[in-house]
């Protein structure tokens, strides 16, 4: 019967016979408990961490981490074929792009070709023509005298007329240089409606009447485009009808009659 030290070494002996010599030397030869614990317990401190037939469940695991590594290094392949495609379909064009890419560059070519420019803008000027033709002629300052008026000034007007209101009242040297500055650019500019009403008729409050005048009010197409008062501290108590147009044409309210070709100023 196998003893207890049989069966911690792992010794089979039954049914062995053996002399007490061959017993001694085998004694001597064979490794002792303690020299086979600690020879286990190095073999587990320098184990790598992989286990190769180990049992069922040893190889049980490593099969499961293969087709982890597996599974991890077909999908990067994978990613990289895609971003390889991002690539190529980036720096790639089809035959058909390159056909039409040819065409437009050629129909641009044939923009830019100096007999069609010239056509195009003498056509361009014919339209301006005849769009400034078709627009009134005012040439003077209209004055308004009830807000029945200013709203029917505005209101009825085509919507291609800038309508220029100024908001005044009597023995008010701003606004007397304000009227005087309007009279001459109605004369400049006789497609622009200028217009002047009391603020008092128009039902102003007395405090906007000392505070706000003179101001100038810009309709177009019924919109306002733009509203400015207490246009004395802009320009001061003496100003010319030069200052009112830069003001009006740094706002886009006017047209600059630098930048309108001489065929529409209609100057030679």
């Amino acid at each position: 019967m196998a003893t207890l030290d049989d069966k911690l070494l792992g010794e089979k002996v039954q049914n062995y016979c053996s002399s007490s010599s061959e017993n001694n030397s085998d004694d001597e030869n064979e490794p002792t408990t303690d020299t086979r614990a600690s020879e286990s317990k190095q073999n587990i401190e320098q184990w790598d961490g992989t286990s190769v037939n180990t049992g069922p469940k040893g190889v049980l695991r490593d099969w499961q981490r293969f087709k982890q590594l597996e599974t991890e290094r077909r999908e990067e392949q994978e990613a990289e074929k895609l971003n390889l495609m991002k690539k190529l379909s980036l720096n790639c064009r089809s035959q058909i792009e390159d056909e039409e890419a040819k065409k437009e560059e050629e129909e641009l070519e044939e923009l830019l070709h100096d007999d069609f420019l010239k056509v195009y803008l003498q056509k361009r000027m014919e339209e301006m023509l005849t769009k400034i033709k078709s627009l009134p002629v005012f040439g003077r300052v209209i004055n308004l005298n009830s807000a029945d008026e200013f709203l029917d000034a505005v209101d009825k007007e085509q919507k291609d007329v800038t309508i220029v209101i100024h908001l005044y009242e009597d023995n008010n040297s701003s606004c007397e240089a304000m009227n005087g500055c309007l009279t001459s650019l109605s004369e400049d500019y006789p497609q622009v409606k200028f217009c002047r009403l009391k603020a008092s008729i128009a039902g102003l409050s007395k405090h906007f009447k000392i505070n706000g005048i003179p101001a100038l009010l810009i309709y177009k197409s019924g919109q306002i485009m733009g509203n400015f008062v207490k246009m004395g501290k802009e320009f001061g108590d003496d100003f010319y009808a030069s200052d009112v147009e830069t003001f009006l044409i740094d706002h886009g309210l006017l047209p600059d009659k630098t930048l309108v070709p001489s065929l529409i100023r209609g100057t030679e």
